[in-house]
């Protein structure tokens, strides 16, 4: 089991940055790929942006490439996810997951989300 705990979310004007952070422990936290989804009101979740194990795979939402940046720190066992210009579109709940590869369909592990709200 992979536990994951999010942190980093609030509210920020457009145009505005937030960096979120999400820290992963248990038993099989290592050599996983993490990853970022969100799911706003009333509509369905979408996949954000994925990183591999060692780095070397990244991908990303098309809404948010350019824009968003995903990093992890394996020693510390974090993913983080900096969010620059922010847009209203962007508000959401974000979820850190964990899983054995980078997808951007679903996951195995997740957390409780975080609220991301962007005023306009």
């Amino acid at each position: 089991q992979v536990q994951l705990v999010e942190s980093g979310g609030g509210l920020v004007q457009a145009g505005g940055s937030l960096r979120l952070s999400c820290v992963a422990s248990g038993r099989t936290v290592s050599s996983n790929a993490m990853g970022w989804f969100r799911q706003a009101p009333g509509k369905e979740r979408e996949f954000v942006a994925g990183i591999s194990w060692r780095g070397s795979t990244i991908v990303y939402a098309d809404s948010v490439k350019g824009r968003f940046t995903i990093s992890r720190d394996n020693a510390k066992n974090t993913v983080y996810l900096q969010m620059n210009s922010l847009k209203p579109e962007d508000t959401a709940v974000y979820y850190c997951v964990a899983d054995r590869g980078v997808s951007t369909a679903t996951a195995k592990y997740w957390g409780q989300g975080t609220q991301v709200t962007v005023s306009s």
